[in-house]
């Protein structure tokens, strides 16, 4: 009786031992290319993937679990084909993202989306930015939070201390929308929260109208301020003439 109770006790303290062991997991793992950001995205110990360089797609990433992807300042392109000809043009609408996250949470931090329809769909999902996410090259716009067929949850977007590039947006191309089948989604900037109402779609400069950040300045300030002073100059120079004149 006492060996069979030392026994249990010497197996109890070694599932102790080894529990701190059997609980580690990798919190981090990098990834090169686009088989190696999908087997990562399958295993549920890594908490953060980070890309070790760029990374070309042949398709749409699809994120269902929690994960941040800290693109460390590398692209993910999608160099695959559109609609059902396979067309090479992504203006042709085949509902293809660079990455979509669904029904989960997320983080996106310091990366560029490009190739595809669009750079990003949230669908159903909670999603963070953090550092600079760059959308542009995507054929129809950004940043979709989009739900779709059998979605309840809303979308929502969290930018901190983030920024949002679009160098190819236009009133047709927006930098985000919220599709009209949609619910209206949630976004935070900075902590100030905001409703995207189901049907817009915003540019980068009414965005920031939005979230009153102001607009992005269209001339030099330092130039504007001596063209000022040399208007002056001239106005006082002038005015000197013509009083000597007419004195």
């Amino acid at each position: 009786m006492r060996k069979k109770l030392c026994l249990g006790i010497t197996l109890f303290l070694m599932t102790i031992m080894l529990l701190p062991i059997m609980n580690v997991h990798a919190e981090s793992y990098t990834v090169n290319n686009q088989d190696e950001l999908k087997s990562a995205l399958k295993n549920n110990d890594i908490d953060t993937i980070i890309l070790g360089s760029d990374i070309e797609t042949t398709e749409k990433i699809n994120i269902t679990r929690s994960v941040t992807i800290d693109g460390a300042n590398h692209t993910i392109k999608y160099v695959g084909t559109f609609g059902a000809k396979g067309s090479k043009d992504n203006t042709v609408w085949g509902g293809i993202y660079v990455l979509q996250f669904y029904k989960t949470t997320g983080t996106l931090k310091d990366i560029k989306l490009t190739g595809a329809n669009a750079g990003l769909l949230i669908n159903g999902s909670n999603v963070t930015f953090v550092g600079t996410i760059d959308v542009s090259g995507n054929g129809f716009g950004g940043i979709e939070l989009g739900q779709g067929s059998n979605v309840t949850e809303q979308n929502k977007l969290t930018l901190n201390n983030a920024d949002i590039v679009n160098t190819t947006e236009n009133d047709d191309h927006p930098t985000l929308w919220v599709p009209n089948d949609s619910d209206d989604a949630i976004m935070t900037v900075d902590g100030d929260v905001e409703t995207i109402h189901a049907g817009d779609e915003l540019t980068l400069v009414e965005l920031n109208e939005i979230f009153d950040l102001g607009t992005p300045n269209t001339f030099d300030n330092i130039a504007y301020i001596e063209a000022l002073f040399i208007i002056s100059l001239m106005s006082i120079l002038g005015a000197t003439i013509l009083n000597k004149k007419y004195n």
